[in-house]
């Protein structure tokens, strides 16, 4: 063992036993965690929250007029439960879309109803609806395409091979896992072309196509869609989604040397009155006089993708700590700390309302203040049903609190935090600038196979026993962090070994 990878592994060691001792010496208010049980159990309004994110508004798309009317929603309920300083606040996005009309329909050699979703900001058909002969694509070259030419106006194009490859497995959770865990979703299986989708797509444009249509890689009448560019031009060829076992049909009839026509009918709107989104903000102050303006900080994001109503991506995590809050003012804690909740917007095109939040107040060299006085942000998005505990983004002191703090809460279904982090949501707004951020371990049976970002992620999909006891998780972590004499540490810096 060389001398610098000695220092390095007593440098860690030395990390790992403080946490314990420091997990040993936390202390833990048994009694206001039995407390908030009681409350969310007994006079639970969780449901009633998720009810009307997912069902009574719907899918809540960034930048739409539902998404801002559920914002609204969420800041009217917050203000309504006592929170103070219930606001929304902007960031720029850009135009919003809305689907109008859409249907797809094999009319021969045989009449059969298609089933599949067009891509957020895809533009609509000029006229509206079309009726044409399909054209199969996959097999095709850049070369073959271009010389189709005036052969692809008005077309509606299959642009890929038929999909072969499912998702079929979901990660491995990481809180009962004794194996290696990846931190997001499995590798997609992705489909096959013979000229990729972002050479053919130009193309396509330039001679006028009406429409392209891909398969997905889900199975079993699930399907993926998310969105294109917020900046596609209203002229682009449309983008439509579909169930991969019909998409698959249609290639093979046509390779059988059918004449396989299809009915489109897709009408959509650009709005560019209003080129913001929203964020919403509102928080329980803090009493402490010393460090009452220092803020314990919990979020999720509300926008959601269009296909569905986005029940466990992402209304479960935001009705959770919604009602986390509402559980903590009902009781009447004083916390020393300011807890504040943030509703994200924009987190689906790249966790634009948290970045916008987190750049605004954390940077430049004059925001150390600001960075100082964030505690920590406990953020939930990937999952569903119950909280196991935290992705913890490798710092252990930090661990070794929380360790402390599941404790009693393992009667509710938690089960351990996990010292690896997670990728892909709004914590790394935080984290960038060296701030403690941290995302809640969720179940993850179906949720990468059948609900993340799907036509089938509605509201039977959650459970009001996981809401319930999300919500419970989070409230005595905030509450936890609030009173506590510390903020939580800061990820410490291990020397890297030796190449």
């Amino acid at each position: 063992m060389s001398r610098t990878f000695a220092l390095v592994s007593a440098a860690a060691l030395s990390i790992v036993s403080a946490a314990n001792v420091l997990n040993a010496q936390e202390p833990v208010n048994t009694a206001m965690v039995q407390r908030i049980i009681a409350e969310a159990n007994d006079h639970s309004r969780v449901g009633e929250t998720f009810n009307y994110f997912v069902n009574i508004i719907g899918g809540r798309l960034a930048g739409t007029a539902a998404h801002k009317k559920s914002a609204e929603y969420a800041r009217s309920k917050l203000a309504e439960w006592g929170m103070k300083d219930a606001h929304l606040e902007a960031f720029p996005f850009g135009r919003s879309w809305e689907l109008q009309q859409f249907t797809l329909e094999q009319v021969a050699p045989r009449y059969f109803p298609l089933t599949g979703f067009p891509e957020a900001w895809t533009p609509g058909l000029k006229g509206g609806t079309t009726t044409v002969s399909a054209i199969y694509l996959g097999d095709k070259t850049v070369e073959q395409i271009e010389a189709m030419g005036s052969k692809l106006k008005g077309a509606i194009v299959l642009a890929q091979k038929p999909q072969a490859a499912f998702i079929r497995k979901d990660r491995l959770q990481p809180a009962t896992s004794a194996e290696a865990v990846r931190s997001g979703a499995p590798p997609a299986e992705r489909s096959e072309y013979t000229t990729p989708l972002r050479t053919m797509m130009p193309i396509l444009q330039k001679y006028g196509a009406a429409a392209v249509l891909r398969g997905s890689q889900g199975e079993h009448g699930t399907f993926f869609v998310q969105g294109g560019q917020r900046t596609t031009s209203p002229d682009a060829t449309s983008s439509v989604v579909m169930v991969a076992e019909q998409y698959n049909m249609l290639v093979h009839e046509i390779e059988g040397g059918l004449n396989v026509q299809l009915r489109l009918a897709l009408q959509t709107k650009f709005d560019a009155s209003d080129t913001n989104s929203y964020n919403v903000i509102a928080e329980i102050p803090g009493s402490d006089p010393v460090i009452g303006k220092e803020v314990v900080l919990i979020g999720a994001h509300l926008d959601s993708w269009h296909s569905a109503t986005g029940a466990t991506d992402n209304a479960d995590a935001v009705s959770a700590a919604m009602e986390a809050m509402r559980i903590l003012k009902t009781l009447g804690v004083e916390p020393r700390r300011t807890i504040r909740i943030a509703i994200w917007s924009g987190e689906e095109e790249g966790l634009l309302g948290s970045k916008a939040y987190a750049d605004g107040k954390y940077e430049g060299a004059d925001k150390a203040a600001a960075r100082d006085a964030l505690s920590v942000y406990f953020n939930d998005d990937p999952g569903t049903g119950n909280t196991y505990g935290f992705y913890m983004e490798n710092n252990a002191p930090a661990k070794a609190i929380f360790d402390a703090w599941l404790e009693p809460l393992k009667s509710q279904g938690a089960i351990k935090n996990v010292i690896g982090g997670i990728t892909n949501t709004d914590h790394l707004s935080f984290t960038k600038y060296g701030l403690p951020a941290f995302t809640a371990i969720k179940d993850y049976d179906t949720y990468d196979v059948r609900e993340h970002h799907t036509n089938v992620d509605f509201a039977e999909r959650v459970s009001d026993a996981g809401l319930r006891q999300s919500a419970i998780v989070l409230a005595t972590f905030a509450y936890h962090a609030a009173m506590r004499d510390e903020k939580i540490p800061r990820a410490p810096v291990v020397p890297a070994p030796p190449r």
